[in-house]
C-alpha cells in the first residue's frame, strides 16, 4: 500500500469520526457508494484527486489539507518554489505537485501534474468526474485527453478548459512522460 494513500486514508477517517458519522452517511454526503468510500478509506486503493476535491470542498476544508494534513495558514500570499510544491504520487501513473497548499480559503486548486507512460489502450483509460471546471496547459510532452468520449491530442504549450463534470481521463502519448499546469476550479 502506499504510503500517501495510507495518510490520506487515516485522515479521511478522522474527519468521518470526528463528524461521527458512518460509513453510509459519509458516502451520501460524497456522492458516492458506501463500497467505494470504505475502500477509500481502507487506504486500499487510489483516491481519485477529483474525490479529494469533492470532499474537500463539500466539507469546507482546503484539499492540500487531506493531501499533507497540514492546514492552511497564509491569507495574503503563498509562494511556492520550482519542484517544491507539496508532491502527491498516489499511483505510479500520476505525480500531484500542489501548488497553493498553504493558502487559505484558496478560491482554485493548482498543481503541476506528471502523466507516466503506460500500456493502457485510450479505451481502457479511467475517467473521472467532479463538479468543478478545470484548466490544463501542457508544459513538456504530449497528451491525450479524452472529454466525454471526444479525444483530443494537446502538445507543448496548448491549453485547454473544461467542464470536468464531464468523464475526463489522459494518457501520455509517445512513451515520453507528460507534465501539464492544471488548475481545478
Amino acid at each position: 500500500m502506499n504510503e500517501q494513500i495510507r495518510q490520506i486514508a487515516e485522515r479521511l477517517r478522522g474527519m468521518r469520526d470526528a463528524l461521527d458519522m458512518s460509513i453510509s452517511e459519509m458516502a451520501e454526503a460524497c456522492q458516492i457508494s458506501e463500497q467505494d468510500y470504505a475502500s477509500y478509506e481502507s487506504g486500499e486503493v487510489d483516491i481519485p484527486m477529483s474525490f479529494i476535491c469533492h470532499f474537500a470542498d463539500y466539507f469546507k476544508i482546503q484539499p492540500s489539507e487531506l493531501l499533507s494534513g497540514e492546514q492552511a495558514y497564509m491569507s495574503h500570499y503563498f509562494l511556492t518554489r520550482k519542484d517544491k510544491g507539496l508532491s502527491v504520487e498516489r499511483q505510479k501513473a500520476y505525480k500531484y505537485q500542489a501548488l497553493a497548499m498553504g493558502f487559505k480559503n484558496a478560491k482554485a486548486d493548482p498543481f503541476i501534474v506528471t502523466v507516466e507512460p503506460n500500456d493502457t489502450p485510450k479505451e481502457a483509460l479511467h475517467l473521472n468526474t467532479h463538479d468543478d471546471q478545470e484548466f490544463n496547459m501542457v508544459l513538456e510532452g504530449t497528451l491525450l485527453l479524452v472529454i466525454d468520449g471526444k479525444e483530443l491530442i494537446l502538445n507543448e504549450g496548448d491549453s485547454i478548459y473544461f467542464d470536468a463534470s464531464r468523464p475526463h481521463g489522459m494518457k501520455a502519448l509517445n512513451g515520453k512522460a507528460v507534465k501539464f499546469f492544471a488548475i481545478i476550479l
